[in-house]
């Protein structure tokens, strides 16, 4: 009887043992699998840092350029303001100097706001595509 016990506690450990051996290939399999989803994910985010570098460098690029013409607008500003700070200062000597007063004619609107178009607004045609960051 000790010999059939022996068999069927044997039989017991080796199924127990099978059993631990496919938990641990299931183990596995879903590790490795988890490891792939994983490197996947990292895959997708890296490509999409890398577009968010590309479209910084872009927002970046046009900011330069734009603060870049803003300064010369600046510059301009400031040159023009002097002008007509000098042409004020020689028309008040002229009048304190002669008595005589100086007819200025108006300055037409559109020469004092530039960026207000004296024509009709027209429609500008533009894709989707020509405004990429």
């Amino acid at each position: 009887m000790a010999s059939g016990s022996n068999a069927k506690f044997d039989e017991r450990k080796r199924k127990r043992m099978e059993s631990n051996r496919e938990s641990a290939k299931r183990s596995r399999m879903r590790k490795q699998q988890r490891l792939e989803k994983l490197m996947s994910e990292k895959t997708q985010l890296q490509n999409q840092n890398g577009l968010c570098h590309e479209r910084i460098d872009s927002v970046e690029r046009n900011y330069r350029v734009l603060d870049a013409e803003n300064n010369v607008l600046r510059a301009q500003l400031a040159e023009l303001t002097e002008r007509l700070d000098s042409l004020n200062s020689l028309t008040r000597f002229w009048v304190d100097a002669t008595g005589f007063p100086v007819d200025i004619p108006e300055i037409p609107d559109a020469l004092l706001e530039p960026w207000q178009l004296p024509c009709p607004i027209q429609p500008i045609d533009a894709s989707s595509g020509m405004f990429q960051f």
